[in-house]
């Protein structure tokens, strides 16, 4: 009569084998998803700033348009002087990780980030 089932190295091999697939799978899927909130923070920060931009065209001045935005991931914040500003989106949570760090749009357009990398 044969035994049928897996014995217990068969058994330790498929763990071992699932935790190495795994340890390798999971950093890089932690990474499209920073990068997939990074892209939300960013077309959050363009559609500020086209909001900045009405509000300039009403006023012509860019002081009293200033809202916080925060979500999950981000807090987004002007600062305005009048006839220029800077929105920045600080990361908070779990996207604070995020190598990219905080990013600013300004009123000229100019796109920056205060980690590394290609974050725009």
């Amino acid at each position: 009569m044969k035994n049928a089932g897996f014995t217990l190295i068969e058994l330790m091999i498929v763990i071992v084998i699932v935790g190495v697939l795994a340890s390798i799978a999971l950093p890089s899927y932690q990474d499209s998803v920073r990068k997939a909130r990074r892209s939300d923070a960013q077309a959050a920060l363009l559609e500020y700033a086209n909001y900045m931009e009405r509000y300039y065209t009403e006023n012509v001045t860019y002081t009293g348009a200033s809202t916080t935005i925060s979500s999950q991931y981000y807090t987004i914040a002007p600062d305005t002087s009048g006839a220029t500003y800077t929105l920045q989106a600080t990361p908070i949570g779990a996207q604070s990780n995020d190598s990219c760090g905080t990013l600013s749009l300004t009123s000229i357009g100019v796109k920056a980030a205060t980690g590394s990398g290609n974050c725009w």
